[in-house]
C-alpha cells in the first residue's frame, strides 16, 4: 500500500484536496478527527489531560475552550499537551494503516497539518503540499466565522511557512487554479504513485505484499 502524507497551511483547500483524493480511490485519514476522537467522552487523551491540565474536562471529554485557555501562549503547555497526544494520534495512524493494508487498499493519504512540525513526513512514500497564494489564502480564512487578522496571524506563526512546504513537497496541488485543474493534478498524482515503476522518493521500496495489484 502506498502512503502519501498531505499538508498545507491553513485556508489552502486541504479538505478539497483529501476528498478529490477520496473520489480516485484512496483511503483517507484525517490528523484533526483523530484528535476529536481521543478528545471525546471515552477517548484515549481524556485522562491523561485531566491530569495534566485541570479543569479541561466537560461531561467526560475534553473542553476545546477551556483547554485553549490553560495552554494560553505558554510553549511549555502547548510541548506538555503535544507529548500526550501526538503518540497517541500515531498508534491510531499506525493501527488504521495496517487494518487498511490487510484489507487490501493500495493507497492511503494522511491528511496531517502539522506534518513536517511533527516529523510524520518519515513515515510516508511522499508528501503532496496544498497550497494557493498568499491573498487567496488570507481571503478564504478570513471569510470564515469569528476569525480575525490576529487569529490568522497567530495559527501562520504556528505553521511552517508555505514556502517551506512547497520546497519540501514531492507533489504541489495549487487550488488557486480551479476545482478542474487540482482534481486534474491529483488524477495525475495517484497514477504516478500507483505504478508498478514507481519509486518513492521518502521511502525504501516496500515489500512486494505492500505493492498495489
Amino acid at each position: 500500500m502506498i502512503v502519501l502524507g498531505l499538508t498545507g497551511s491553513i485556508g489552502m483547500g486541504k479538505s478539497t484536496t483529501t476528498a478529490m483524493f477520496r473520489r480516485h480511490g484512496a483511503l483517507v485519514w484525517n490528523a484533526d478527527e483523530a484528535v476529536h476522537r481521543l478528545y471525546a467522552p471515552g477517548g484515549a487523551a481524556v485522562g491523561p489531560i485531566a491530569q495534566a491540565f485541570p479543569g479541561t474536562i466537560v461531561d467526560g471529554g475534553v473542553d476545546r475552550d477551556r483547554l485553549a485557555a490553560a495552554l494560553g501562549q505558554n510553549a511549555e503547555a502547548f510541548a506538555r499537551l503535544e507529548a500526550i497526544v501526538h503518540p497517541l494520534v500515531a498508534q491510531g495512524r499506525a493501527d488504521e494503516l495496517k487494518a487498511a493494508s490487510d484489507g487490501g487498499a493500495r493507497l492511503a493519504v494522511l491528511d496531517i497539518p502539522l506534518l513536517f512540525e511533527t516529523g510524520a513526513d518519515q513515515a510516508v512514500h511522499a508528501v503532496v503540499v496544498v497550497t494557493a497564494p498568499a491573498d487567496v489564502q488570507a481571503q478564504r480564512v478570513l471569510a470564515r466565522p469569528g476569525m480575525t487578522r490576529e487569529r490568522f496571524d497567530a495559527i501562520l506563526a504556528r505553521q511552517t511557512p508555505d514556502a517551506e512546504k512547497r520546497r519540501r513537497a514531492d507533489y504541489v496541488v495549487d487550488t488557486s487554479r480551479g476545482l478542474q485543474a487540482a482534481e486534474a493534478r491529483v488524477a495525475e498524482i495517484v497514477a504516478e504513485v500507483l505504478s508498478p515503476q514507481w519509486k518513492p522518493p521518502r521511502r525504501t521500496l516496500p515489500s512486494e505484499a505492500e505493492r498495489p495489484h
